[in-house]
C-alpha cells in the first residue's frame, strides 16, 4: 500500500501522434507490469481500449496508467493530443501535481506542444518535456532541445540527452546522476563527448537552482559547489515553482531513456502532499485554499467519468483522509448519500478491486449513477465544495436529426448519457427552428458523439447545419382590404376589414391598433381582428420566418349581423395580411453576432481577409493579447459563421480561438436574400 509521499500524479500532454500512448505502454513494459509492447495500429495500448479509440487510432478520453518504479506509484494520466478533446485536458489537471510534454524529435514544437505549455502555465503546475522517438529518421534532439529554449525560456534544462553513433541514438545521459545507460538500461561507460555537454548543462542548472534560495544564490556567486543533498533539494523547488523544466528524450519503442525519465519523476516530480493546493468554492461564490490531508476526514474528488456496457465509471483522487470501500459517503453537489462498495485501481480499461484507496491517489468507483464529474463525495458535514470545471464555450453548433423517424427519444436519453461523460457539449431544443441542437468543440468532437450513440445506445443520427433564426419585416407603409365572404345554405360568414401595414421600431412583436370609428367592427369582433394578424406574423410572405417590427392599424370595417362571427374576422385579417405585405417592401433580417478572435500575429491577415471577404464580417478593432497574440473584434453574420470553427482551425493550424454573442438583427443585403428564400422553399418542399 502506498501513501502521498510514495505517489506521483502526473498528466501527459502533447500533439496528436507524438507519443503519449506509447510512452505509457513502454513504461509499462520496462516494470514488467505487461510482457509485451501493445501498438496503437494493432489496437492493442492499455491507454487506447475504448471501442472508437481503437478504430480511430488516437485517444478520446483520459485513461489512468499506473507505473510502479523504485517503491513508488506514478499515476500517468494519458491525455488526447486532438484540441477536439481538451476538456480531458482540463479534468486532468485538476488532480495532477505535475505534467509532461511530449513531442517528437523529427517534428519538434508542435502547436499541441504550445498548448500544453499553456495549459500548465494557466494552472501553475510544474512542466517538464519528454522528447519522443529518436529512433526516427532525421531525429534531431539537440535541435529540438534549442527550439523548446528559445520558445519557453531559459528554464529549460536537459535532464538526460541522447549518446550518438552516427544518426542513430544507443544510450542516454543522465545529467544529474552524470550516468550513461544503453537502450536496456544498463550502465555504460560515459562517453569523452559527454563530459563537455555534461559541463555546458550543468553550469545552466546550477544558475537556475540558485534562483530557488538566497543562500544558494550566495554560494553560486562564491563559486562554491552544492552539495548532492542542496542540488536535490533546489532541483524539486526549481520543477514545483516552474524556474526549471527538465527535458528527458528517449524511444518508446526500444525503451531508450524511459528508466531514466522514471528514476528522475521519483526523485523530483512532486508528490501530492507537495502539489499545489486545489480551489474551493462557498454558497456566495468566495474562493478559497483546500490542501491535500491524508489525516483528515476522508474526501474525494471525480475528475472524469467514462460509461461502458456494464454502467458508469467515476475516476477519482482522495483528496483527504482513506476513502474505504464500506463507507457511505455524501455527494456534495446533490446532499444524497451514496454507499461506495465498488472501489478499484484503474489501469486502462482493466480494474483491480481494493478496500481503500489512500490519500492522493487515484481510484476508480462503479455504479454510482447519480456522480458526475466535478462532484466532491465526503462524510456529511465534513466536506468542502471544489471549484467546477471551467470548459471553454462550445461554438461548433449543429442539428441533430434520428435517421429514423420516431427514435428521437432514443437520441435525447442517449445525449443524456454521454453528456455525464462529456460535459464539454452541449445540447437543447431551439424553439424558434424547433430543431435539437448540439454544440462541440469541433467537427470531430460531435462525430465522435455520433459515432458513440450508434456503438453504446443502438441509436442511428446524423448531423445537419443548424437553421438560422431569421426573421422578416416590411419597409413601407401599405393600406389593404381584407373581406372574408361565404354562403353555404343556414348562417353564412362574413368577416370585412381595413387594414393599415407599417414599419415600427418601439418593440420586436407586432403592434395592434384600433382606429375604427362609429362601431363599423363590432367591438367584440376587435380582438378576431388582432388575432387572425397574431396568427399570420409567425409566418412571413418571403421565406416564411416571423414577421417583427411590424405595426397593423384596423381603421374601417363592415359587419353583418348574422352571419358575422370570431373566425370570420380572423379569417379577414389574415386576407389583409397575405394580399397586403408583399406590397410593403418585405425583407429579410439576419441575426448579427459580435465576435472576438485571439490568433497569433503571424494569422492577423489571413483571419482579417476571411471574415471581410467570406463571411461579411466587419471588422471594429484589435486589442493586442501579449505573447504574441491579438483579439480580433468583429460584427458578423450568424449565417456565415456555420463551419467557422473548422476553418479557424486550418488558418491557425488549431492556435486561434474565439467566441460569439447575439447583439441584433440587420437587413440581409437584397444579392443574398434570393438563396434564403429558396431554401427555405426547399426545406419546406
Amino acid at each position: 500500500m502506498y501513501t502521498a509521499k510514495d505517489i506521483r500524479n502526473i498528466a501527459l500532454l502533447g500533439h496528436g501522434g507524438d507519443g503519449k500512448s506509447a510512452l505509457c505502454e513502454s513504461m509499462l513494459f520496462n516494470t514488467k507490469a505487461i510482457t509485451r509492447l501493445g501498438k496503437r495500429a494493432d489496437g492493442t495500448t492499455v491507454s487506447d481500449f475504448d471501442d472508437e479509440e481503437k478504430k480511430r487510432q488516437y485517444s478520446i478520453k483520459t485513461s489512468v496508467i499506473p507505473v510502479e518504479f523504485n517503491k513508488t506509484k506514478l499515476n500517468v494520466l494519458d491525455n488526447p493530443g486532438y484540441f477536439d478533446f481538451a476538456a480531458e485536458v482540463v479534468q486532468s489537471l485538476r488532480v495532477a501535481d505535475s505534467g509532461i510534454i511530449v513531442l517528437t524529435a523529427k517534428s519538434g514544437i508542435a502547436v499541441g506542444t504550445e498548448k500544453g505549455w499553456k495549459a500548465l502555465e494557466d494552472r501553475d503546475l510544474p512542466v517538464m518535456f519528454y522528447v519522443s522517438k529518436l529512433d526516427e529518421e532525421h531525429a534531431n534532439y539537440f535541435g529540438t532541445l534549442e527550439s523548446l529554449r528559445e520558445t519557453f525560456g531559459a528554464s529549460v534544462i536537459p535532464f538526460t540527452f541522447p549518446i550518438l553513433k552516427g544518426e542513430e541514438a544507443v544510450g542516454v545521459v543522465d545529467l544529474v546522476e552524470k550516468k550513461a545507460y544503453d537502450v536496456s538500461g544498463k550502465e555504460i561507460p560515459l562517453p569523452a563527448d559527454a563530459e563537455e555537454k555534461i559541463e555546458e548543462y550543468m553550469a545552466e542548472l546550477n544558475e537556475q537552482i540558485a534562483e530557488t534560495d538566497e543562500a544558494l544564490m550566495e554560494k553560486f556567486f562564491m563559486e562554491e559547489p552544492f552539495t548532492a543533498e542542496e542540488m536535490a533539494k533546489g532541483i524539486k523547488d526549481g520543477i514545483a515553482t516552474r524556474t526549471i523544466a527538465p527535458v528527458f528524450c528517449g524511444c518508446s519503442m526500444t525503451g531508450l531513456g524511459v528508466n531514466a525519465l522514471m528514476a528522475n519523476l521519483v526523485k523530483y516530480a512532486p508528490s501530492p502532499l507537495e502539489g499545489k493546493p486545489m480551489t474551493t468554492v462557498d454558497e456566495e461564490g468566495n474562493e478559497g485554499e483546500f490542501k491535500l490531508d491524508p489525516a483528515g476526514s476522508p474526501m474525494a474528488f471525480v475528475f472524469n467519468t467514462m460509461a461502458d456496457q456494464y454502467g458508469k465509471n467515476s475516476y477519482f483522487k482522495v483528496i483527504s483522509g482513506d476513502i474505504e470501500d464500506t463507507m457511505t459517503v455524501v455527494n456534495v453537489r446533490t446532499g444524497d448519500n451514496e454507499k461506495l462498495g465498488n472501489t478499484f485501481f484503474p489501469r486502462g480499461k482493466d480494474n483491480t478491486k481494493t478496500g481503500k484507496v489512500c490519500c492522493g491517489d487515484i481510484g476508480v468507483f462503479t455504479k454510482l449513477a447519480s456522480v458526475r464529474t466535478g462532484d466532491t463525495l465526503g462524510m456529511a458535514g465534513k466536506t468542502v465544495r471544489l471549484a467546477p470545471m471551467q470548459y471553454d464555450v462550445p461554438n461548433y453548433r449543429m442539428a441533430i436529426y434520428a435517421k429514423t423517424k420516431g427514435q428521437e427519444d432514443k437520441v435525447a436519453a442517449g445525449l443524456v448519457k454521454l453528456n455525464e461523460e462529456d460535459a464539454s457539449f452541449t445540447y437543447g431544443n431551439d424553439p424558434e427552428t424547433k430543431e435539437l441542437i448540439i454544440a462541440g468543440v469541433c467537427d470531430i468532437h460531435l462525430n465522435v458523439i455520433i459515432s458513440k450513440l450508434a456503438s453504446k445506445y443502438k441509436v442511428e443520427a446524423e448531423l445537419r447545419p443548424a437553421k438560422i433564426a431569421y426573421r422578416e419585416t416590411i419597409k413601407k407603409k401599405v393600406e389593404q382590404h381584407g373581406r372574408h365572404k361565404k354562403q353555404s345554405g343556414g348562417h353564412g360568414q362574413f368577416g370585412d376589414v381595413y387594414i393599415r401595414f407599417e414599419p415600427q421600431h418601439e418593440q420586436e412583436d407586432m403592434i395592434f391598433v384600433d382606429e375604427t370609428v362609429g362601431g363599423c367592427v363590432p367591438k367584440n369582433f376587435i380582438p378576431s381582428v388582432e388575432k387572425g394578424l397574431r396568427n399570420c406574423v409567425s409566418k412571413g410572405v418571403l421565406a416564411g420566418y416571423p414577421v417583427v417590427f411590424l405595426k397593423a392599424t384596423l381603421y374601417f370595417g363592415s359587419s353583418h349581423p348574422v352571419d358575422s362571427s370570431d373566425m370570420a374576422f380572423q379569417t379577414a385579417a389574415g386576407i389583409a395580411y397575405k394580399e397586403g405585405l408583399p406590397q410593403a417592401g418585405p425583407t429579410i433580417l439576419e441575426p448579427i453576432a459580435e465576435l472576438k478572435v485571439v490568433v497569433p500575429d503571424a494569422n492577423m491577415g489571413d483571419v482579417i481577409g476571411d471574415l471581410n471577404s467570406k463571411r461579411r464580417g466587419r471588422v471594429m478593432g484589435m486589442n493586442p493579447c501579449g505573447k504574441g497574440l491579438q483579439e480580433i473584434e468583429a460584427e458578423v453574420p450568424m449565417g456565415e459563421m456555420v463551419s467557422y470553427a473548422i476553418d479557424l482551425r486550418s488558418m491557425t493550424q488549431g492556435r486561434g480561438s474565439y467566441s460569439m454573442n447575439f447583439v441584433r438583427y440587420e437587413e440581409v443585403p437584397q444579392m443574398n436574400q434570393q438563396k434564403i428564400i429558396d431554401d427555405a422553399k426547399e426545406a419546406e418542399e
